[in-house]
């Protein structure tokens, strides 16, 4: 039997969070997926993060209290989820990078369409993922440690790799030398490296 993550552990800083949810599972209606790719994201620390420059109103979320989503529209074009780590004020966040599909893998083909042919391409990129799982602006803000609306990240007992791989984050231009991207070694659903 899986458990729901509770709020003490995304209350820590985004680069202890981010390695530990490798295998967990992210849950939503209809669908589940093992988490194998994530990158952490240090608030106003961090060139590479949104909550660099400090609070927007984009950003509101990722100030707030831990085990949040954070999800933001990329590139004019896709939309990426996030979960927000440390505490009040710190913006911290992980970046759900890839996942292999569980649970749901028809729903995720319908939401995904003719791009995904193969099941390792349903959720091996954060807007591949986000897509496959339905997020969107209007889960910007969903608890994932209390939510009604099924999405949660839940413990089924797999512990994360012992070695997980680790490199630097994929296609930023500040902050792009700090290794805070973290993978289970050898699953296809993990996405390229550029």
């Amino acid at each position: 039997m899986s458990r729901r993550l509770g709020r003490r552990f995304y209350a820590r800083p985004a680069p202890e969070v981010a390695p530990e949810l490798l295998n967990k599972v992210l849950v939503g209606p209809g669908v589940a997926a093992r988490i194998v790719e994530v990158e952490a994201y240090c608030g106003t620390d961090d060139p590479g993060s949104h909550a660099y420059r400090g609070p927007t109103p984009r950003t509101e979320v990722m100030h707030g209290l831990p085990g949040h989503l954070y999800v933001y529209f990329s590139y004019g074009m896709h939309w990426c989820a996030n979960v927000v780590t440390d505490g009040p004020g710190t913006a911290g966040a992980v970046l759900l990078r890839a996942a292999t599909p569980l649970r749901g893998l028809e729903l995720m083909h319908q939401r995904r369409g003719p791009a995904a042919s193969r099941p390792d391409h349903l959720c091996s990129g954060p807007a591949k993922l986000a897509q496959a799982f339905g997020l969107n602006g209007e889960h910007d803000g969903t608890d994932l440690v209390t939510s009604p609306q099924g999405f949660s990240i839940r413990d089924n007992g797999t512990p994360p790799p012992a070695r997980p791989g680790r490199t630097t984050r994929v296609g930023l231009s500040k902050g792009a030398d700090l290794p805070y991207r973290w993978f289970v070694p050898g699953v296809a659903d993990v996405s390229r490296h550029r």
